[in-house]
């Protein structure tokens, strides 16, 4: 089994941890930080490969990680959890040729193996990335979402603001520094007036605010569905910025709303799901957002 991820990662430790217990045989690495530095590919097809057919097609050959090699034909699972992004912002053309080519080349081959179980497939998590795609298939399975406006056009986003509740929130979790430390931008309340000319230099999502009760995050795998309510702190409307005083409880999940995430998943073709939902008091689930995904190897 292929493990692709960050090395900061607890989950994929556990998981890592577990797999061990099992015996099964682990291969980790981040392959946009370790691909070529410390990770060598010399992936194979051949037309004439009569194995390869009665195996689908898809590559042999073999993958290197430090002092140790899987040979792809016989991964049966990549676990695409959080890899790094492979690098492009350098200003040097070479630089950028090569981050592309390695991102299409590795990317492209641990995409496309024989016999492998994804969870979930790096390039279908891609496509699930887009905000856009995630809220317009929770309305088409049944889920209820708020009223969502996305644009560059100040005067709609303050019509929209002056029409109800509403806050911000950023379309990609992508990293941001603020005095060259790392900062997360979260949801956050905005008003009307707090709306101006700088609107129109970039795509914004505004949603209505739910006034909700609690917050729920629903993880799916394969048919099954495990929730926990999450309490923040009074007043807090993005709980992620505060895990530190965070509480967490086991929480029944509505078999209908249940039904509708597997019609969510199976949309995108995705074995794995995490779901925010905001919870308010007359008992309506509202989807937020499709989290946890993140396509380094794509």
């Amino acid at each position: 089994m292929l493990v692709c991820t960050e090395y900061d990662d607890a989950t994929a430790d556990l998981v890592i941890a577990e797999l061990n217990r099992r015996r099964v045989p682990v291969l980790r690495f981040d392959p946009g930080r370790d691909f070529p530095a410390s990770v060598s590919l010399a992936a194979r097809i051949s037309a004439g490969d009569a194995s390869r057919r009665q195996l689908g097609g898809g590559w042999g050959g073999y993958l290197t990680v430090g002092e140790r090699t899987a040979d792809l034909s016989a991964v049966r699972a990549l676990y695409h959890r959080r890899p790094s992004p492979y690098p492009t912002g350098s200003s040097e053309q070479a630089a950028r040729f090569a981050a592309q080519e390695n991102r299409r080349g590795l990317g492209g081959v641990l995409g496309a193996l024989p016999e492998c179980l994804y969870l979930s497939h790096p390039q279908v998590i891609a496509r699930a990335e887009y905000k856009p795609a995630q809220l317009a298939v929770a309305t088409h399975v049944g889920l209820t979402v708020p009223a969502t406006l996305i644009t560059n056009d100040p005067q709609a986003a303050e019509q929209f603001c002056a029409e109800r509740p509403a806050i911000y929130k950023p379309l990609h979790a992508g990293p941001y520094e603020v005095g060259g430390e790392s900062a997360g931008i979260w949801a956050a309340p905005v008003e009307a007036g707090e709306i101006d000319r700088a609107v129109s230099r970039s795509a914004h999502l505004f949603q209505a605010r739910v006034p909700k009760e609690a917050d729920v995050r629903a993880v799916v795998v394969g048919e099954q569905v495990f929730s926990a309510r999450i309490t923040a702190p009074p007043g807090v409307v993005d709980w992620r910025s505060e895990y530190q005083n965070l509480t967490y409880e086991p929480v029944a999940f509505p078999k209908e709303t249940g039904g509708a995430l597997l019609r969510f998943l199976a949309a995108f073709g995705l074995n794995f799901g995490a779901f925010d939902f905001a919870v308010s008091a007359d008992g309506t689930w509202w989807f937020l957002e499709f989290t946890d995904l993140l396509s380094g190897c794509s």
